[in-house]
């Protein structure tokens, strides 16, 4: 279920470029780099020791809402005229709770659900009225062999299609080397007089419901593509069906490295992160291994970072060792045992 309430007017922000051609690789300065490598090694130091995590994770469960208090806090949700618009009864948003935020200068992001039918121009409408600049899709479309994970709301082919007052136009789609699908999206309001919104669309339909990728590559890829969206012009839409287990390890890793890049050592603090996301959606990073695998994400685009500034011939003092940091063997960690 999406609600949608007018927000301030969005700064002028040309995204043309931004459909059409991919951002240029992020370099960080000098100052951005200390931080980089300050960060890395305080990672890979808690990857060592991975039942620190797993604790850190347990925590986080039994800080859970109770049913009174998601009650209370879900009223709209649980309104007769909304309970069509939810996906799943035991996943709903909270009434004051509209975008994510986690830190100053840095993304704010509408986490939802993935559309259904009914929310259709509601999604549309909520794009367009906060001038959102990017929807990240981190699941499937329905077809005849998957059912009622997220509904076809935008047009797969090159074409126009209509939300009752809203239309959108696919300018282009194409597919990334690492099998994103990128879609360049024209969105207007029929009856409103403001100026058409681009929409650059990232799908990533091969990270499975429940779990994780096998490796990080396309995840961070979404976070090159996006990290450099000014935050004043509008928040960025991430989804997947449920809208909280892949949406909020997406969310919890562009937070995360944001933070890290202008020297918010605070965001070290994953558990601390997650908990203020929860504090404003339901249940984000569903899993012992979404949790994990955010650890191991943040840890292979800081090396990647790290990298590039060598490439340039700069001498960097950076005390992490060893290769990229993968899904099946970051420092020793077994992520079978928490599937």
């Amino acid at each position: 279920m999406a609600a949608v309430s007018a927000p301030a007017p969005a700064p002028t922000f040309n995204l043309g470029g931004l459909c059409s051609d991919p951002p240029p690789p992020l370099r960080p300065s000098g100052e951005q780099l200390k931080y980089c490598s300050e960060a890395l090694d305080f990672f890979k130091e808690k990857l060592r020791t991975s039942t620190r995590i797993a604790q850190e994770f347990h925590r986080l469960q039994e800080m859970r809402p109770t049913m009174d208090e998601i009650v209370r806090r879900c009223s709209v949700a649980l309104r007769d005229a909304n309970s069509d618009k939810n996906r799943y009864t035991d996943i709903l948003p909270f009434d004051n709770n509209r975008i994510l935020a986690s830190g100053e200068k840095v993304s704010q992001f509408i986490a939802t659900q993935g559309p259904l039918p009914e929310t259709f121009e509601d999604f549309w409408e909520m794009v367009f009225e906060y001038r959102c600049p990017a929807i990240v899709m981190l699941t499937r479309v329905d077809n005849h062999r998957m059912m009622r994970k997220c509904a076809n709301y935008f047009q797969a082919q090159n074409g126009l299609r209509e939300f009752g007052k809203i239309s959108i136009e696919t300018k282009y789609t194409r597919t990334s080397d690492s099998s994103l699908v990128l879609r360049c999206l024209e969105v207007k309001h029929k009856e409103l007089v403001k100026p058409a919104l681009s929409v650059l669309h990232i799908q990533y339909p091969e990270w499975p419901d429940h779990g994780v990728p096998q490796e990080t590559a396309s995840v961070r890829e979404i976070f090159e593509m996006t990290h450099h969206l000014p935050p004043e012009i509008g928040p960025i839409v991430v989804h997947c069906s449920a809208g909280i287990g892949r949406t909020g390890t997406y969310c919890t890793i562009h937070n995360t490295l944001q933070r890290v890049l202008i020297g918010d050592m605070s965001s070290l603090d994953l558990k601390k992160t997650i908990s203020e996301f929860r504090s404003q959606r339901l249940g984000m990073v569903q899993t012992m291994e979404q949790y994990f695998f955010c650890y191991a994400a943040i840890v292979n685009e800081l090396e990647e970072l790290l990298s590039r500034i060598t490439e340039f011939g700069l001498k960097v003092r950076c005390r992490a060792k060893g290769s990229h940091c993968s899904i099946s063997e970051a420092d020793n960690i077994d992520l079978e045992a928490f599937r």
